[in-house]
């Protein structure tokens, strides 16, 4: 089924955070705690280095209207750079490839696509991209 949620980057403390959500909502993680550490090796890319294996890659956290916030860690030393502002993210879960395909298309002309659309390794169709304005 179609949905739509919130995705938010933390400097590293998002289980700790998420943490004090669950509290809050009284919900459960869907599928638990994905970690950078479960990632598998890319061709071309170094090691993932020790401190960053346990840090939070994905947690989703059902909370109320059907409504989930996700989150992962954004650490510097894979790239990531967080300003106010740029930590959030609403992610689309269309019923179809066909469609997730269009609107990816529409919605990210103009803008700058920061991960072409395409089956991930953790099982699901992604893509990002950041609006223009």
């Amino acid at each position: 089924m179609a949905r739509v949620s919130t995705y938010l980057n933390f400097p590293n403390n998002t289980e700790e955070v998420f943490n004090f959500y669950r509290t809050v909502f009284g919900t459960e993680f869907e599928g638990g705690i994905m970690r950078f550490g479960s990632i598998p090796p890319q061709e071309g890319m170094p090691p993932l280095a020790d401190e960053l294996k346990n840090l939070v890659m994905h947690v989703a956290l059902p909370i109320t209207g059907g409504h989930y916030l996700m989150g992962t860690d954004a650490p510097e030393a894979m790239g990531f750079n967080l300003t106010k502002g740029n930590n959030m993210y609403i992610c689309l879960h269309p019923d179809t490839r066909t469609e997730a395909d269009r609107l990816f298309k529409a919605l990210s002309d103009g803008g700058k696509v920061e991960m072409e659309l395409k089956e991930q390794f953790w099982g699901d169709y992604y893509g990002s991209w950041m609006c223009s304005g």
